[in-house]
């Protein structure tokens, strides 16, 4: 897993740079640009990431795949598709009223 991920981290940034060098323009003729993303202080990225790993060892299985358990007959996994749904639909709901200055 950390293959994968470190491989489309190095893949991103060489795109990046080669972007910026050659000052590739988007088909409307505007320069692309990649703003600078401003990170918060750590609190919910921790919160975030502990929610997000405790639905994935709740229900044992990596997100992706509860799509294919279900096709392949283990509807149980329905139960955490839907409390994925309705989590997304939540935080959706809240973000406006969150603080997301932390």
């Amino acid at each position: 897993m950390f293959g994968i991920i470190g491989s489309a981290v190095v893949t991103a940034a060489i795109s990046i740079t080669i972007l910026k060098r050659l000052g590739v323009r988007a088909a409307s003729g505007v320069p692309i640009a990649i703003p600078i993303k401003k990170l918060g202080t750590g609190i919910r990225y921790a919160v975030g990431g502990f929610l997000f790993g405790l639905g994935w060892a709740l229900t044992g299985a990596c997100p992706r795949p509860l799509f294919s358990l279900v096709g392949s007959g283990v509807n149980v996994y329905l139960a955490a598709i839907l409390a994925a749904l309705a989590g997304t639909w939540l935080y959706g709901w809240l973000r406006p009223r969150l603080p997301h200055y932390l």
